[in-house]
């Protein structure tokens, strides 16, 4: 078995296809090897009638999955590394993946057991079926790289409920089983102890044609747990007034608003407004932007705008510093350029949505 191989691991349990991301050490981050071992398999399950379901889940014990392997596309950006193109190709092939698990004809059934961010939730929120746990930790915080959230983010922010998702992808906050499922990302919630039971139900079905999107919701209902309240969604009144604004510039004003009131929301407003004047302000105005723009849009269309974003980010200075001082000199003291948000003008902002022509990405 090669390295490669290793890194993704393939199995088969009655009608069950099982991939395993196994990179543990980097938290299952994935890279564009990892992408194209990924992408022919889904093919071969999908055309196989031997499988009847999909189960994706992460090594390890803390990570689903982390993200995409965005210090390779850094490198690759800064001229460190042979791969010029990795630029382009990472988010090509990355994007045309999650459009085929969208698309996936079967049951895919996502594990997010631990820590799933970034491509990590691009490859389950995308999905048909995502299990949480106790364990899972989810976030999309990209405008602290310097970036913006992607890998669908555009369709599946905007369906959370109210300003939620505008708040997840401009604050980057972090979300837990009870949250990540008031928001839609999770399912179904299954405590740990009970996954490897689930899957062995799973594995042990005798599957009925045309039945197996049914079959799977029975086994996950049965295996699910209680969940209690989602603390995000007592939050959702404050989060709804400081978030429907449509600029940054008013978001900020009214999350002083709401610190100074002496309500029971103040210290999370405060809280939340010192992070966000942390993050690249031209990542934040982008974001903001693309949300907009994106409110209504299918995947297709969500992973084509977001891909010409990224070309244009890859292009600019924000995400290179973002990651150099987040990942790796950890210093996290970025400077941004422009290093605020008064300097970075509608101009400076509708010029990352400029089509890329031949570059754009298409299905």
């Amino acid at each position: 078995m090669t390295e490669n191989s290793e890194e993704i691991l393939f199995g088969r349990a009655g009608g069950v296809a099982t991939l395993t991301i196994n990179r543990p050490q980097a938290l299952n981050a994935l890279t564009l090897t990892n992408y194209r071992r990924i992408a022919p398999a889904l093919a071969a399950w999908a055309a196989d009638p031997k499988v009847r379901v999909v189960v994706v889940s992460g090594a390890g014990g803390r990570a689903f999955c982390a993200g995409g392997d965005v210090r390779a596309v850094h490198e690759a950006g800064r001229g460190i590394s042979d791969a010029r193109d990795l630029t382009a190709t990472f988010f090509r092939e990355e994007y045309q993946l999650i459009r085929d698990i969208h698309r996936f004809p079967k049951p895919y059934v996502a594990i997010i057991d631990g820590i799933t961010m970034g491509g990590g939730v691009g490859i389950s929120v995308n999905g048909a079926y995502r299990v949480a746990s106790e364990r899972t930790l989810f976030a999309m915080p990209e405008t602290g790289i310097g970036l913006f959230p992607d890998v669908g983010a555009t369709r599946f922010l905007n369906r959370c409920p109210g300003w939620i998702g505008r708040y997840l992808g401009l604050s980057g906050a972090r979300l837990k089983a009870a949250d990540a499922f008031y928001c839609g990302f999770a399912t179904h919630v299954v405590a740990q102890d009970r996954i490897e039971p689930l899957l062995a139900a799973l594995a042990g079905t005798g599957w009925r044609g045309g039945r197996e999107f049914a079959q799977v919701e029975a086994l996950l209902g049965e295996h699910s747990t209680e969940i209690g309240p989602a603390p995000i969604a007592a939050l959702q009144p404050a989060i709804d007034r400081a978030f429907a604004a449509d600029t940054i510039e008013a978001i900020l004003d009214a999350l002083a608003a709401e610190a100074v009131s002496g309500g029971p929301d103040a210290a999370w407003a405060g809280e939340t407004r010192t992070g966000l004047l942390t993050k690249s302000p031209t990542s934040l105005k982008v974001t903001l932007r693309q949300l907009l723009v994106g409110r209504d849009y299918d995947l297709e269309q969500a992973l084509q705008l977001e891909y010409r974003l990224t070309q244009h980010f890859m292009a600019a200075h924000d995400f290179y510093e973002g990651v150099r001082a987040l990942l790796i000199h950890k210093d996290q003291r970025p400077c941004w350029q422009p290093a605020s948000l008064g300097a970075v003008d509608d101009a400076t902002v509708e010029a990352y949505f400029v089509p890329l022509g031949e570059r754009e990405l298409r299905f």
